[in-house]
């Protein structure tokens, strides 16, 4: 069985037929690391919520998937499509009870600059395994991180504690430019 990635994000316009800055990234898991990928796209709250509700009540492999991959705006505790703000708490009563054992990966598109209760809150309602970011949302991309991570994630551990552990070694100076976070 190989591994599954469910990706979200969100777009100016999720009509518009435009090839996405993450297929290539999401190209290479899929070709070199055996884990296959659904990507949907959102340009408003209510696509946002549409696609996590058909995610967790229509994808009959939900629970096949072992991380989700949210490339979404927005700082600190909040998701931001079109003019709508969404908290992490909001975010985590969706996902209620659901999450168990995956990994919730933020692209640095948001901050993730939480505090330790938030980190808590949002791992305790959820179920997760982690919640994991950037505090930087400079013009470094994160893609290159967030693909060297589900590399790690999906073949070498599921230890979020080991993860971290390869990220700094290999990638400490990356990590620290663009504020790497993994709560657990």
């Amino acid at each position: 069985m190989n591994s599954k990635l469910f990706c979200l994000e969100a777009v100016n316009d999720s009509s518009a037929n435009s090839d996405s800055a993450l297929f290539p990234m999401l190209e290479h898991l899929a070709l070199e690391h055996d884990v296959t990928n659904v990507y949907q796209s959102c340009d408003s709250i209510a696509g946002f919520e549409q696609s996590l509700n058909d995610l967790l009540y229509e994808d009959k492999n939900f629970k096949n998937y072992e991380a989700i991959y949210l490339v979404v705006s927005g700082q600190e505790n909040s998701v931001d499509i079109g003019n709508y703000r969404y908290s992490l708490e909001e975010i985590a009563e969706l996902f209620e009870g659901k999450l168990k054992g995956k990994l919730v990966h933020f692209a640095n598109t948001k901050t993730l600059n939480i505090d330790l209760e938030t980190a808590q809150y949002f791992l305790d309602v959820t179920g997760a395994k982690a919640i994991s970011g950037f505090t930087d949302a400079s013009e470094i991309n994160s893609l290159f991180l967030d693909s060297k991570l589900f590399a790690y994630y999906y073949e070498e551990t599921d230890s979020p504690v080991e993860l971290v552990r390869m990220l700094l070694d290999n990638y400490n100076i990356l990590c620290k430019a663009l504020g790497f976070r993994l709560y657990y």
